[in-house]
């Protein structure tokens, strides 16, 4: 199931790097892309349970869905996430 999420916090390659690398650990998620201009993740999940986890996995590292809070926690995550993704 070929899906895509619009997400908050998504502001160049280091975010998207930690995205990619992040979300193709996951089991059943493949072929991971990250649009910045557009902050868009587009995904292809085994089914929807799978979708749901990349959403909750997207969240816990700092890029929550439009739509969903982002708080200042949110955002901090995103600001080590994308430090992360920087450096590799």
């Amino acid at each position: 199931m070929k899906t895509k999420i619009i997400v908050q916090n998504l502001k160049c390659g280091g975010c998207a790097n930690t995205i990619t690398t992040k979300l193709s650990q996951l089991d059943n998620v493949t072929n991971v892309l990250v649009n910045i201009e557009s902050s868009t993740v587009s995904f292809v999940a085994l089914n929807a349970e799978y979708a749901l986890s990349v959403k909750e996995k997207l969240k816990a590292i700092g890029y929550p869905s439009v739509g969903e809070s982002n708080r200042v926690l949110s955002k901090a995550k995103s600001f080590v996430s994308c430090a992360t993704g920087k450096m590799k």
